[in-house]
């Protein structure tokens, strides 16, 4: 029988803590649960997280790290740089359809915290600038005049449609975002 490692533990509790507050949320992701999800010992969880503040935090920033990477990789593999600034849309519209889609794990996790101090909130706004960055990068490799602008611009589009598609369930909101995005880049 293997057993297993510490690291294998690790990430196995934060695998099951990202799934569980992305379906249910915080505040629903109680500890005698997770544990229970994990089939780890609480002890366990509390060796490596000394708080559920400090798991929840770990599990967020690499959810930000994972989805971020998938992103850039989908919206990438579009030729030229308009269609990389339209495929931020089309990337996620196929997300929306994906099974067990629920919205931004950073967005439902902010509404679940009142301080913007709150290392939650913080993990939020870190997600929210590296997509910001991300887009203002692809607005200058295509040659934008204000590509800071224009990016801030076509992250509401991307929240926006986020937010629509998880609230309305209407995965079309992406195709909206990118209409809207086709008029801002003139295209």
């Amino acid at each position: 029988m293997n057993e297993i490692t510490p690291s294998e533990t690790r990430d196995i509790i934060l695998d099951v803590t990202e799934k569980m507050i992305y379906k249910n949320g915080i505040a629903a992701t109680g500890m005698d649960l997770l544990v229970k999800t994990a089939g780890v010992s609480r002890k366990s969880v509390y060796r490596y997280f000394s708080t559920k503040d400090e798991l929840v935090v770990a599990a967020l920033e690499r959810r930000d790290q994972r989805w971020m990477h998938w992103y850039r990789t989908e919206v990438g593999k579009a030729a030229g740089t308009a269609q990389r600034l339209l495929a931020l849309f089309s990337v996620l519209k196929d997300w929306f359809e994906s099974e067990g889609f629920r919205g931004c794990a950073f967005i439902n996790t902010s509404g679940e915290t009142g301080d913007p101090q709150d290392p939650v909130r913080q993990v939020a706004k870190q997600h929210k600038q590296k997509l910001l960055d991300y887009v203002t990068e692809l607005c200058q490799e295509h040659g934008v005049q204000h590509p800071d602008e224009l990016a801030a611009q076509l992250l509401i589009l991307i929240d926006g449609a986020i937010t629509v598609a998880l609230v309305m369930g209407d995965h079309s909101a992406a195709d909206n975002a990118q209409c809207m995005a086709r008029k801002l880049l003139d295209l």
